[in-house]
């Protein structure tokens, strides 16, 4: 199983600090419309006019509304990426891979509670809406298992691979009953989720609690 890569959906990457900022502005403007409005009723036009940028800048780095929410989700994984990259290194060794895992599904649910257009995109599972596609819980799985590794003492081996992305396909799928259930995320339906997570990653990893 190997790690799956991404292509970026950028027409041209910014080089220039300015277009690196307003390529922020289109994707923040972007993230609030799909608050507002929905993917549907989603157009490049209002997005550049939330962004306060001409059209054509926003054409300058993509083609399409698609284009733009698949950057929009690449973000996402990469905001994700990092903020579980830090509580882990925060949270030293202590607490083993339960603790882990708590890091990673809690900064997922904030993220799914609070980013703008999260709910809706999140990394790509449902562009358009009402798709699920595999390819973004691979990406997801591969980040995290790349940060988990070194933490359960391990190299990221095939197993390993395997058992990461059963645990966020897994994860994906509850999640997002969670949140159907209630809009904040149910939870009831939460709290099963984590116990049914931990079960099956504690007989895969061969019941160590602890990093090695």
């Amino acid at each position: 199983m190997k790690p799956v890569p991404r292509a970026t959906t950028l027409r041209r990457a910014p080089v220039q600090r300015r277009s690196l900022e307003r390529l922020t502005r289109i994707l923040d403007a972007c993230a609030a419309l799909l608050d507002d409005v929905g993917y549907d009723d989603l157009t490049t036009r209002a997005v550049a006019l939330r962004a306060g940028v001409p059209i054509g800048s926003v054409y300058r780095f993509f083609g399409n509304k698609r284009a733009m929410v698949d950057a929009l989700a690449q973000r996402n994984l990469e905001r994700y990426t990092e903020r579980v990259a830090l509580r882990l290194a925060a949270g030293g060794a202590g607490g083993g891979w339960v603790a882990d895992m708590d890091v990673v599904l809690d900064e997922y649910l904030d993220m799914k509670r609070t980013a703008p257009g999260f709910s809706l995109v999140d990394f790509g599972n449902q562009i358009p809406v009402g798709a699920r596609h595999a390819e973004p819980n691979h990406l997801v799985a591969d980040r995290l298992t790349g940060l988990l590794a070194a933490r359960l003492g391990r190299e990221p081996d095939e197993d390993l691979r395997r058992a990461v992305l059963i645990a966020v396909e897994t994860a994906d799928t509850l999640v997002h009953l969670a949140f159907r259930v209630d809009p904040e995320g149910d939870e009831k339906i939460i709290t099963e989720m984590r116990l049914l997570l931990r079960a099956y990653l504690g007989r895969v990893l061969g019941g160590r609690s602890e990093p090695s």
